[in-house]
């Protein structure tokens, strides 16, 4: 729902130039708390006329102002300012996330408690991107390579891990030493505003961040098609990934793409069952299944998958859902009224598909359930690799167990997918464990593990499920473009009309 007048609700600015601003046409949006069901802030709805206001506050900043004359070690410097302030505020950024997209406090704070490492590691590693002297093969000619930034980026983040998905891109981007403007989901936009506040001040120079609110179509296409904008970082579904891809193609722009995935975890006869079961739990029903990386499809060796499943069923029976912020609970709501609608649309198809239902299968109607977004935890099984919950993604609390023999069908059943941004692998035998992550096309693998994240281990899928890769060093790469310097010495061209 729109207003143009603002109702008795918390109202969030946008952060453009280093200032608090409102809508140019003085548009809003209501953003709801998914435990609730009900509105509890507006936000500013951005059109194209605010995207150019940030869009060009940052190139100003980028190609004129104090950021293009700060030193790599400067930047680093208000890097660590920023992750100090970020450690003081995790308590009111945990909140906001909680209260935006419905995700448990607990896993909520520990992101925020987490996220200044990458301000610190990426603070560490501005002054350390260092060119390279060529042994030049040409006489006469001292070559040089040097990495400089490319310019004004635009990043395009979702609703399901707010600020954790948009710092993958702001910390290595700015280490790089580019600006940023950021464009977070309609659904989810209120602790990136509040964390923009922290940049000014940490010191950070006027649209070096700027952050922006609104639909995709009205604030996102803009941003993608604004001709300042050199790069673009994007984490969501793969229709808006097309699209994005699609549209700055036309302008030759540089892309990364976070896309979804249908990532299997597989369990082998020999894994440790209660650990597995951990692990499947993990994989699918922590964060409700709200996760690119969700372990989607359980593999289960037929010796063990009458055994395994009873056992995940009997686990998952004992799930508390209720009130985000509770610390007994287990699970919270589906994050949006559109994403609950999906996922009991897919829990029809399975029926129809003809997959046998051994958990869950509905809305809940628990105490405490019944106002908010909530999906009971839901298993299916009897599944095979071509029913529609095997191959798209569904980005909820669903599981779809399927059943394999050899190794060589496991790995069949995993790759057979158009996805490959992860996998787990449970076993206790140590040759399976090194030599089957080489076999599995995806781009992170868990070998009795399931979402284990670093800011030190680059993140990305293979397929569909993206282009570029985030964390490590390799993600600051990805926001330098390499540039090549020839100095002849003993400046006399022999004949100017052939290559040299």
């Amino acid at each position: 729902m729109t207003s143009k007048t603002a109702p008795a609700l918390e109202r969030f600015f946008m952060h453009v130039d280093g200032k608090d601003r409102e809508a140019v046409d003085g548009g809003w949006l209501e953003t709801k708390n998914p435990y609730t069901g009900k509105p509890w802030a507006l936000i500013p709805r951005a059109s194209a006329a605010d995207v150019d206001l940030a869009v060009r506050a940052a190139h100003e900043a980028f190609s004129s102002g104090p950021w293009s004359l700060m030193s790599a070690s400067d930047r680093g410097v208000l890097m660590f300012r920023l992750a100090d302030l970020i450690a003081a505020n995790a308590e009111r950024l945990a909140d906001l996330e909680v209260r935006d997209n419905g995700k448990l406090r607990v896993e909520m704070l520990g992101q925020m408690r987490y996220l200044p490492r990458w301000f610190q590691y990426y603070g560490g590693l501005a002054d350390k991107i260092e060119g390279h002297v060529t042994p030049i093969d040409k006489a006469n000619m001292f070559h040089y390579v040097a990495y400089e930034p490319l310019g004004v980026v635009g990043a395009i983040t979702p609703w399901n891990s707010p600020l954790l998905l948009t710092v993958w891109k702001l910390a290595p981007a700015l280490a790089a030493g580019n600006t940023v403007v950021v464009k977070p989901s309609e659904f989810a936009s209120v602790s990136m505003l509040e964390l923009a506040k922290l940049f000014t001040q940490a010191g950070f120079p006027p649209g070096v961040v700027n952050v922006v609110t609104g639909l995709g179509q009205e604030a996102g296409e803009p941003l993608v098609e604004h001709p300042l904008v050199a790069r673009i970082a994007f984490t969501g579904g793969n229709a808006g990934g097309r699209r994005i891809y699609e549209a700055a193609a036309r302008q030759f722009k540089r892309v990364s793409l976070e896309l979804g995935g249908k990532s299997p975890n597989i369990v082998f006869a020999d894994a440790d069952i209660d650990a597995a079961v951990k692990g499947v739990i993990s994989g699918i029903f922590a964060a409700g299944g709200q996760t690119c990386m969700a372990g989607s499809r359980l593999l289960l060796q037929a010796s063990i998958h009458d055994r395994f499943l009873d056992r995940l069923v009997e686990r998952m029976r004992e799930a508390r859902l209720g009130d985000p912020n509770d610390p007994e609970t287990d699970i919270g709501p589906v994050a949006t009224e559109q994403q609950l609608a999906k996922v009991l649309d897919y829990i029809e198809i399975a029926r129809r598909d003809g997959a046998r239902c051994v958990l869950g299968g509905e809305r809940s109607t628990r105490p405490g359930c019944t106002q908010g977004w909530f999906v009971e935890p839901t298993i299916f099984a009897g599944v095979t690799n071509t029913m529609r919950i095997a191959r798209e993604e569904v980005f909820g609390p669903l599981l779809s167990v399927l059943s394999f023999e050899t190794e060589e069908e496991a790995i069949a059943l995993a790759n057979d997918t158009p996805f490959g941004l992860a996998a787990g692998v449970w076993t206790t035998d140590l040759g399976r464990a090194m030599t089957l992550p080489k076999k599995l096309k995806a781009g992170t693998v868990w070998v009795n593990a399931y979402r284990v994240v670093s800011y030190l281990a680059p993140f990305g899928g293979f397929k569909e499920s993206g282009i570029g890769r985030e964390n490590g060093q390799a993600a600051i790469m990805e926001y330098l473009e390499p540039k090549s310097v020839f100095i002849n010495t003993r400046p006399a061209i022999s004949n100017p009309f052939t290559l040299q």
